[in-house]
């Protein structure tokens, strides 16, 4: 157990991951009590840290506890659920470093410019940010898609990014070609992801043609100027509910003014180039927390 990281739920926020020592001390100091549910890699579930054996005390006697194979149920099972441990709702988070964040968001940018690597770059860009989102009860979250699959669709944007200077029907088409391999990526992005090693059975159900409408609605709601962020906040809404497959789903709980404020912030913080880094973990930090996994309305 001395080797693992664990990840503790506090107001609402999962926190972590913290090493061993670092997580005894947060028990020492009452940060993370018996009551405070906990997770470490090798649990299906979060538990109250109480109910781990040898957790809250080296010398309580109790007895090891057994190697521990998680569980396997089918889509629509509540037995796992972590509504057993009152867990419902925690919010996702993201862990990254803070240069490890800017350097493959620079890859990803120029593999998009250049197109020719935009396959390579793209994939491993989405598997990184894979390893570093934390989501409750699906551990060790991967994406397994290989750079071949839809070579096509990734070096497709690129491609249009640059046709779209030949004029104003070339930037028309553009846009809806964009907006239509997007479509693309997303569903495969999101079928493509397994957690501990097992495929997750989800897919995103959106239809390619509204998802365009969004694409153009967002485009022409920057004329606004504030618009555009409670469009956004509509679209990813849209998009959480056209993922399925399993007995819980993901919803998007951020505000259009939060989105607004929080963006043009980002984008000032930008402007001086110096806390780029700073700005673009906090901005991912939060876009990411603002989603969660509920159970569906029966």
């Amino acid at each position: 157990m001395s080797d693992r990281s664990w990840f503790y739920a506090a107001q609402g926020q999962q926190q972590g991951p913290f090493p061993e020592a670092q997580f005894r001390s947060l028990i020492a100091r009452n940060a993370v009590t018996a009551d405070t549910l906990v997770w470490t890699e090798g649990m299906a579930d979060w538990q109250r840290a109480r109910d781990i054996p040898g957790l809250m005390s080296r010398t309580s006697g109790w007895p090891a506890a057994p190697p521990w194979r998680a569980p396997q149920f089918e889509a629509g099972d509540r037995s796992n659920s972590g509504d057993r441990y009152g867990v419902g709702g925690v919010p996702l988070s993201f862990d990254a470093g803070l240069w490890e964040l800017l350097g493959q968001s620079l890859l990803y940018a120029i593999g998009m410019m250049l197109v020719v690597p935009a396959p390579w770059l793209a994939t491993g860009f989405y598997r990184w940010g894979a390893s570093r989102l934390r989501v409750p009860h699906r551990p060790n979250l991967a994406f397994n898609g290989q750079p071949m699959d839809i070579w096509w669709a990734l070096a497709g944007i690129g491609v249009l990014a640059y046709f779209g200077r030949l004029g104003h029907i070339a930037n028309l088409a553009a846009i809806l070609g964009q907006a239509y391999l997007t479509w693309t990526i997303l569903r495969w992005i999101v079928s493509n992801l397994s957690s501990n090693g097992q495929p997750l059975p989800i897919t995103f159900n959106g239809s390619a043609l509204t998802y365009i409408g969004w694409h153009v609605l967002v485009i022409i709601s920057v004329i606004t100027i504030v618009g555009w962020a409670w469009v956004v906040v509509a679209q990813t809404q849209w998009i959480c509910r056209n993922i399925s497959g399993t007995h819980r789903e993901i919803v998007f709980n951020a505000t259009g003014l939060e989105m607004l404020w929080r963006s043009i912030l980002f984008f000032v913080a930008c402007f001086f180039l110096i806390p780029i880094p700073w700005a673009l973990r906090w901005y991912a930090q939060w876009v990411v927390s603002q989603f969660e996994l509920v159970d569906r309305a029966m």
